[in-house]
């Protein structure tokens, strides 16, 4: 990687990168390992370190099912909130 003035930079540290970010997009385990290639969950669990990003893009999924759920006007938004 000298070539673009990065000398120290690997090949890898961008592939490790690009799927740490996608992790923490809240990507499944299964997505990662087809997004790498492992066949593995081994490996692609490296990726899946807890992070603030990631818990926070689940939450904001989570969200926006609910809501749209919920404009669906089917009823189905309170199911997915009741407990009991």
């Amino acid at each position: 990687m000298a070539k673009i003035g990065a000398p120290g930079l690997h090949f890898h540290d961008l592939r490790h990168t690009g799927n740490m970010l996608a992790a923490e997009t809240g990507a499944s385990l299964r997505d990662l390992m087809e997004r790498i290639g492992h066949d593995s969950v081994r490996a692609a669990m490296i990726y899946q370190h807890q992070s603030a990003g990631g818990n926070r893009a689940i939450a904001n999924a989570l969200d926006a099912k609910i809501n749209n759920a919920d404009q669906d006007g089917d009823g189905s938004a309170g199911a997915l909130a009741r407990t009991g």
